[in-house]
């Protein structure tokens, strides 16, 4: 997988960023599998798809694949290519398919479930977990709850779009981040918006 390649697919992941994401999948994955919440059409999961592949271990996604707040109808980032109009619902899953099988991955797997459904019926430690979904304060902080007891000690959190100032961007991942450094993590790296922090 080329990055120029990757930055092709629909998504919300610079190359920059995707990058830094690929080098800590890499590095972490050394220790165990890695689960991504947010999966949208599949970018991100790719950029962490390189990275694990080189240490044979999995990439596990969670999403309802039903869009975010902003992804719905008549909302700032519809997008009809990812409308079901029969249906009437946003459906990501297909394109996210679609991805994965351009790229010939075999290393990656799907859980198409509300983050907290998938959360309390996970049971193996995960080396790295990456927050990247819906950016409601709430969501995003029980996507924190939910999974941050489930990395092993030394293994990394990853949390995409955090502004300081509220006029750059929302700031419920940064707020997670914030509450993530009083509650046994550390910061380890970042690169523009995308932190990785680990865990005591």
């Amino acid at each position: 997988m080329k990055v120029g390649e990757i930055d092709l697919v629909k998504g919300f992941m610079p190359i920059h960023e995707g990058k830094a994401l690929t080098k800590w999948s890499q590095k972490f994955s050394l220790k165990g599998d890695i689960l991504e919440i947010g999966t949208y059409c599949g970018k991100s999961t790719l950029y962490i798809a390189k990275g694990v592949i080189k240490n044979n271990r999995y990439v596990y996604t969670v999403d309802h694949h039903l869009g975010s707040e902003e992804h719905q109808l008549n909302e700032e980032y519809f997008d009809e290519e990812i409308y079901d109009y029969k249906k009437e619902i946003i459906n990501t899953f297909p394109l996210f398919i679609k991805n994965m099988n351009i790229f010939k991955v075999k290393n990656v797997v799907p859980i198409v479930l509300e983050s907290s459904a998938a959360a309390k019926n996970w049971n193996s430690p995960l080396a790295m977990v990456f927050i990247d979904g819906s950016h409601s304060l709430e969501s995003a902080m029980k996507d924190f709850l939910f999974w941050n007891k489930k990395i092993i000690s030394g293994g990394a959190l990853v949390i995409h779009d955090i502004y300081e100032k509220p006029e750059d961007g929302g700031q419920a991942p940064y707020e997670v981040y914030l509450h993530a450094l009083q509650n046994g993590f550390s910061d380890f790296e970042r690169t523009d918006t995308i932190v990785c922090l680990i865990k005591s």
